[in-house]
């Protein structure tokens, strides 16, 4: 459930007091990026990372950039502050107003600023997943962008919880094992880790680019590999990251359970997540002092 006070534009409002209008061509034809950020002791985890994505998918589809990072970390700051938040999460929001020919002629800003908090979401541990064919185009230019036209994602974990599973693995056009509709998925065979690499179709997760960084320096390798639905099956085990999970065990997919559910190397890994977490709230903390 949202907060009540969010951030639009040049503002903090409650919610109530938000306008957005059947005129702004991008929220209606889902043209806009967003992202998704731990808040961890009131602090926005990772801000850089996920700002360094935002500006990256900009320039793929063109979007304008008004903003510069440093602006929107402080209003972003106001947001939590204004919702009293020390743990939870946090989206931010850049909808392109001036795009096809369906938009008003009232005054707007050419790209819309939404910044929104949220109660961390619960989670099943280990998590069941569905497996849908075609689920990602990994040929696409747009594949790689997180975009706020999310149907295909929405729809695919609707259907999979109405089945009683917790989230789903897609596969691309190939049928190679791409990702889940809000997680990066790993295996892990006979002590190395795999992942599927960018060209799968996947997104370049953020809590996924911190594993590569901090897993070899405790002597874990991850590897970039090309999988498919039978490399999971076979795995010793299967783990999915994200933003709001961290590290979280896989128990089954599509009716096939992981040999090892309690997911020794999982916890591993989420331990040294959890521990990179903290120094840099720490880290951010000192300097605010």
């Amino acid at each position: 459930m949202i907060h009540r006070h969010i951030f639009h534009n040049e503002a903090l409002l409650p919610i109530e007091k938000a306008r957005l209008s059947p005129g702004q061509a991008g929220l209606v034809c889902g043209f806009g990026l967003f992202t998704t950020l731990r808040i961890a002791r009131g602090e926005a985890f990772a801000y850089e990372r996920h700002w360094k994505r935002l500006e990256k998918d900009a320039a793929i589809t063109h979007l304008p950039m008004p903003y510069s990072g440093a602006k929107v970390r402080v209003h972003l700051h106001e947001v939590i502050r204004g919702n009293r938040i020390s743990e939870g999460c946090a989206r931010i929001y850049l909808v392109h107003n001036n795009v096809g020919y369906w938009k008003s002629g009232e005054a707007r800003p050419e790209v819309d600023l939404i910044m929104t908090t949220a109660d961390l979401p619960s989670y099943r541990e280990p998590v069941r997943l569905a497996l849908r064919e075609h689920g990602r185009h990994a040929a696409s230019p747009l594949c790689s962008v997180k975009t706020i036209s999310w149907l295909d994602n929405v729809w695919s974990i609707g259907e999979a919880t109405r089945e009683g599973f917790d989230e789903v693995v897609l596969l691309n056009e190939r049928g190679e094992v791409s990702e889940c509709t809000s997680a990066n998925i790993f295996t892990v065979k006979d002590g190395k880790v795999f992942t599927p690499p960018l060209n799968s179709g996947c997104l370049e997760g953020v809590t996924r680019g911190i594993l590569f960084e901090i897993a070899p320096e405790a002597g874990i390798s991850i590897v970039q590999q090309a999988l498919h639905p039978q490399d999971l099956y076979g795995a010793d085990e299967v783990f999915i990251t994200s933003t709001n999970r961290n590290v979280i065990s896989v128990g089954s997919i599509a009716g096939h359970v992981i040999a090892n559910t309690a997911g020794a190397m999982a916890k591993r890994l989420n331990d040294l997540f959890d521990a990179y977490m903290t120094e840099y709230v720490e880290r951010r903390l000192a300097a605010a002092r």
